[in-house]
């Protein structure tokens, strides 16, 4: 069985450490990361992806931080939900932000679940075995 991939965008490496234990004690190994939102937009809508081969068309999750250099996280959302190639990868948002308007405007573009940091693994395999987007056994 091929891995599932995960792209966590994430510009603060302490930050960027605990989020990628918390996975991988989870068995979320397969992670690429991007440190800001224009290196996010790239690696999810590069052009060296054939819009034919839906399998290679991006990542099978992305973690998104809201804060992030270049371009914001919610800009690298629009991004993702405005091409017919990647709009229906899940975004999970995590932020160090609970405020009501960033929650709702994320809400709006069809984010999976927004978390507040620091991330809890076992609260992320909940909500995504909860989506139907893992099974019962490990990933």
């Amino acid at each position: 069985m091929e891995a599932k991939q995960i792209l966590l965008v994430e510009d603060n490496p302490d930050d960027e450490f605990l989020e990628l234990r918390a996975l991988r004690r989870q068995g979320l190994e397969e992670v690429v990361v991007a440190r800001d939102g224009e290196q996010a937009i790239s690696l999810i809508l590069g052009d060296r992806v054939s819009s034919r081969d839906r399998s290679a068309a991006g990542p099978w999750l992305v973690l998104l931080d809201l804060k992030l250099p270049k371009v914001d996280g919610i800009e690298v959302l629009r991004a993702i939900r405005s091409n017919d190639r990647t709009r229906d990868i899940p975004v999970i948002v995590i932020s160090s932000s609970c405020e009501g308007v960033e929650v709702q405007r994320c809400r709006e573009l069809g984010v999976t679940h927004y978390f507040t940091k620091p991330l809890d693994g076992e609260k992320l395999v909940g909500v995504l075995r909860e989506a139907g987007l893992l099974d019962g056994a490990a990933p």
